[in-house]
């Protein structure tokens, strides 16, 4: 039996796409030629990142996205197939961080962070992988983080969301296997983005020390979004027959 194949315009969606990595994304996959829907709260920030793609003969619409919220997700998910279709392609990228040591954290804050980083994930499965598996062909791909198996003091909810999308994204691997669709898991190291943007100095200068004292902070090295993408976009696109289920991927220490 013959592979389902991958038409060559593939609707990607793009969430978190205001900045840093999602930002990165859609335009690296723009430049591959698929058109992009680019999801995150600041749409404004969207707005001028499609007209950027647009202006280079890209195309791609921007549309308001909470993944926090299921009322915003399902909305989104009707633009998308209104303005572009059918995705083929679903990056899940959006996330969010709050500095809190695991005992004094009150619930309000793990709960902000475990909704964002693995219920705004299902939020999206929900939404997208249905359709896929109906059409037998897509790939959707988490954007994770290596504090996963390398647990950093000071952000609990953080690491504990990252880690419950990563139990959810080998779940749903499994459950797809022979569907043509693949999920996929991207794990980046130290990322240059605006997640710290709102974090007071002094407050990331101690958790950053502590991060030193456990040693999971080796060196200075950070990757840019670019090279996340990089990383990101080649593993959705990646000839069918084969399947990249992780990829980690690390900042170089610089050079003595």
């Amino acid at each position: 039996m013959a592979l389902p194949q991958h038409p060559e315009r593939r609707v990607a969606v793009v969430s978190g796409a205001s900045a840093g990595i999602g930002a990165a994304v859609a335009l690296a996959l723009a430049g591959q030629g698929h058109p992009v829907a680019l999801g995150a709260r600041r749409q404004d920030r969207c707005e001028e990142l499609a007209a950027r793609i647009r202006e280079n003969g890209g195309e791609a619409v921007a549309l308001t996205l909470d993944v926090g919220d299921d009322t915003s997700v399902q909305a989104f998910a009707r633009g998308v197939r209104d303005r572009l279709g059918e995705p083929e392609i679903v990056i899940s990228n959006a996330g969010g961080v709050v500095i809190a040591n695991a005992a004094s954290a009150t619930t309000d804050q793990l709960a902000h962070d475990l909704n964002v980083n693995v219920l705004g994930a299902h939020r999206l499965v929900s939404a997208f992988v249905p359709g896929m598996v109906e059409r037998r062909r897509g790939d959707i791909v988490f954007v994770s983080s290596d504090a996963v198996h390398t647990p950093r003091p000071g952000v609990a909810g953080y690491v504990a969301g990252k880690g419950g999308l990563e139990g959810l994204a080998v779940s749903l691997r499994c459950e797809l296997e022979g569907t043509g669709v693949r999920a996929s898991l991207v794990r980046p190291g130290p990322t240059v983005t605006e997640i710290a943007a709102s974090w007071d100095a002094e407050e990331f200068s101690a958790l950053y020390s502590s991060w030193e004292k456990w040693g999971v902070q080796r060196h200075g090295g950070l990757l840019s979004p670019a090279q996340v993408a990089l990383a990101v976009v080649t593993v959705a696109t990646v000839p069918r027959g084969m399947h990249l289920t992780v990829l980690d991927v690390q900042p170089e220490a610089p050079v003595d």
